[in-house]
């Protein structure tokens, strides 16, 4: 199989036939060998009917039908695991993609070498409510993340077939898929200029929540590759840290005393000087920050994927 294309949906019925219709042509174009995923993510508007439709008319579109609405990156991960092709290419489905984009992205992916293309909606056909947000949440990804890409949002995307079977997506984290890429070691990731289309059907599912679970996401992300498999590295460090602090504090509070107490000079109670709780909260917390560690790092010794690693090549073995 040459191309995937991976399809995520919820309650986008009006806009499949017209989108499969133009996928047939673009693909069919190319000469590939190719099949069409669509991946029902609880949709409730006669979808699945559509895509079993489909299905029958041309075995090369396929569906897989999520139990209920899990998200976009549930449903992301099942297409993953479910793609045949060499080259796995990702849009949406409703019709703001346009499938002209796919040759260029695989030829890129194929010819060019890239691990990962990303779109990029250059010209957008969005409201300002959506354009601003967006603008912000690129930014902040491409600080935290090092991948200067302009738009890691784009739903249409190429990757290589061993890219999307070495990466895990959950919660929200479709939008840091390339980041995730380049934490499991596939560092040529390119970027192209795509066309973007007015949404013809339905209605969008934007809304401001998921910037603020995607921030949350972006922090997870980057908190467990780096410290997912080594998590006294963090909480051990910070813990030395906080207890350290406190108990400088405490010499501090407890050498004033005995200075006073040396020079005959009236000094208040140790336990009536703010520093003192200070010092005392500091040393508890830094305390079970390490205790945190060592709790961490029994759960990572005994999780089934503690040693799991990717490997490109074996050679003699």
């Amino acid at each position: 199989m040459d191309i995937s294309v991976v399809i995520p949906l919820l309650n986008e019925r009006e806009s499949l036939r017209e989108l499969t219709a133009k996928l047939h042509e673009v693909l069919g174009g190319m000469g590939k060998a190719y099949e069409v995923m669509f991946i029902d993510d609880g949709s409730r508007d006669g979808s699945w009917e559509e895509i079993q439709r489909l299905h029958a008319a041309d075995a090369r579109v396929k569906g897989i039908r999520l139990g209920r609405n899990y998200g976009k990156s549930p449903a992301l991960n099942e297409g993953f695991m479910a793609a045949q092709g060499k080259v796995v290419i990702t849009m949406d489905a409703d019709l703001q993609d346009d499938p002209e984009e796919i040759p260029e992205l695989y030829r890129m992916i194929t010819a060019e070498g890239y691990d990962l293309v990303s779109g990029w909606k250059k010209k957008r056909h969005d409201p300002l409510s959506k354009t601003l947000p967006t603008k912000l949440f690129n930014a902040t990804t491409r600080w935290a993340s090092g991948v200067k890409l302009h738009d890691f949002n784009c739903g249409l995307k190429a990757y290589k077939g061993e890219v999307v079977k070495a990466i895990e997506v959950y919660g929200e984290m479709h939008r840091y898929i390339p980041f995730i890429a380049k934490k499991e070691g596939f560092h040529k990731i390119g970027e192209k200029v795509v066309k973007h289309h007015p949404r013809k059907y339905g209605k969008t599912k934007f809304g401001l929540d998921r910037f603020i679970n995607g921030f949350l996401d972006l922090l997870t992300i980057t908190f467990v590759f780096r410290f997912g498999k080594k998590p006294m590295h963090f909480f051990g460090a910070m813990g030395t840290l906080v207890f350290f602090l406190g108990f400088l504090a405490t010499l501090w509070v407890l050498g004033s005393k005995l200075f006073s107490l040396l020079t005959h000079v009236r000094a208040p109670l140790v336990t009536d000087q703010p520093l003192f709780y200070i010092a005392l909260t500091s040393m508890i917390i830094g305390a079970q920050l390490f205790l945190a560690g060592f709790v961490a790092e029994l759960v990572a010794r005994n999780s089934a994927e503690r040693n799991n690693y990717r490997v490109d090549e074996r050679l003699g073995l």
